[in-house]
């Protein structure tokens, strides 16, 4: 019954939406050189199975305030600059109070002299060393999920961790969490992590296998600092998972700055990390640093596509797939310092997206098409929401590709919502 109440207010409030513009759906601004009446998820394949069973669990959160969805945004630097995926997260937690789930999937950048997301913040004491999976060398280190490690030899060494945004949002407060899983290893097993938090210095439980090391606080926190024991040696650290055990919707932001499909394949844990976030929903938005390739081909982009999506089917083969098509982008010709000629392989990457979506019953947002297509990033940069690189956007265009999304994915979940409420 009372879930029936809910979603009539909730049914109500979709209603108002078409009079109002107001409520769920995001504002977003009038640019006649884009194409924003595109903007919806489609099906290719027209079978939504997966993405209708994602929204049951959806009700569960939002109508009774029970469960747990997560959800994983992953590309390149699209996704490590992190307004883009902040800016989806703060949409979808203005559905409902308390919708900030139990999980936070984060690795500090900044500590390898990299930008670091939005959405949280950090900073390192002591010496350390970055590598990514975009670009890989034979002495790189093992990566997993995050696509990225940090290695230590520095006994000072420290990283400090604060779940807060640098830009604080009604939407989404703080995230609390009581929970600490650090994934990394000391391939002389002699080094041994340690978090402190309120003056407080705890020792972790080590799963050498999940290469983990687990910390349960006490109290609940919103700050963590690595660091470590004093024994000579190295410790590399592949990413660090937060959590509180909360219902609520868990969104996590995967993203290397210039990585490509066949990056993500070469990180060995990548599997095995996954496993520890077994996401719903899947946001697919690698292939921009695909298509800048030279030698770019549709059948070769698709047989990498193949080989990760048959990851995320042995992890959870219920997840549903969210493909969103490359930007519109420029690449600058060699030897020319601001000479550009478009990259037309957003067209073949289009196509390639559809034909996936309807092989793998996924869902495609078209963000190509919604843009306004091929060489609408000179009308994005005039508007001031494109960086003159012509290939990512300003804080003000990811903001709206955040909205655009958000809009594209509420409207599928308020049809969902109809449609269940009158059976």
């Amino acid at each position: 019954m009372i879930r029936h109440l809910l979603a009539i207010g909730f049914i109500l409030a979709c209603g108002l939406l078409k009079a109002q513009e107001r409520l769920l759906m995001r504002p977003v601004p009038d640019c006649d050189f884009a194409h924003f009446s595109s903007n919806r998820i489609v099906y290719p394949s027209g079978d939504s199975a997966l993405m209708e069973r994602f929204f049951q669990k959806m009700d569960s959160v939002v109508f009774r305030g029970q469960g747990n969805v997560s959800i994983m945004h992953i590309g390149g630097s699209h996704v490590q600059a992190g307004m883009f995926t902040q800016q989806f997260r703060d949409d979808l937690m203005s559905i409902s109070p308390n919708l900030m789930g139990g999980q936070y999937f984060v690795f500090p950048f900044k500590a390898g002299g990299t930008n670091n997301p939005t959405h949280f913040t950090t900073c390192s004491t002591g010496q350390w060393t970055y590598c990514r999976n975009s670009v890989y060398r034979d002495t790189d280190k093992r990566m997993g999920l995050a696509g990225a490690a940090l290695t230590t030899n520095d006994p000072e060494a420290s990283i400090s961790i604060v779940s807060r945004s640098r830009k604080p949002n009604p939407y989404t407060p703080s995230f609390d969490f009581n929970k600490v899983t650090l994934i990394g290893f000391s391939e002389t097993q002699n080094v041994v992590p340690l978090v402190s938090y309120d003056s407080t210095v705890i020792v972790g439980v080590h799963d050498e296998w999940k290469s983990t090391y687990t910390f349960h606080l006490d109290d609940f926190t919103d700050s963590i600092c690595i660091l470590f024991d004093s024994v000579p040696g190295e410790f590399t650290l592949t990413g660090v998972l937060l959590e509180n055990g909360l219902p609520g919707i868990s969104l996590h932001g995967v993203g290397v700055n210039g990585a490509s499909v066949p990056s993500y394949l070469r990180c060995n844990d990548f599997e095995r990390d996954l496993q520890l976030i077994r996401p719903d929903l899947i946001i697919f938005s690698i292939g921009i640093n695909d298509a800048a390739d030279q030698d770019f081909g549709k059948e070769y982009f698709k047989r990498n596509y193949d080989e990760l999506i048959q990851i995320v089917r042995r992890v959870n083969p219920d997840c549903a797939l969210l493909f969103v098509t490359n930007n519109d982008s420029f690449k600058r010709l060699k030897g020319r310092k601001k000479r550009y000629e478009v990259n037309p392989n957003g067209k073949i990457v289009e196509d390639a997206f559809m034909e996936m979506g309807k092989k793998y019953d996924a869902a495609v947002w078209d963000q190509f098409e919604i843009m306004g297509g091929l060489k609408s990033m000179l009308e994005w940069e005039k508007a001031g929401l494109a960086q003159k690189d012509k290939v990512h956007f300003t804080y003000d265009g990811y903001k709206l590709l955040g909205d655009l999304l958000y809009n594209a994915l509420i409207e599928k979940y308020i049809t969902h919502v109809k449609l269940n409420a009158t059976r």
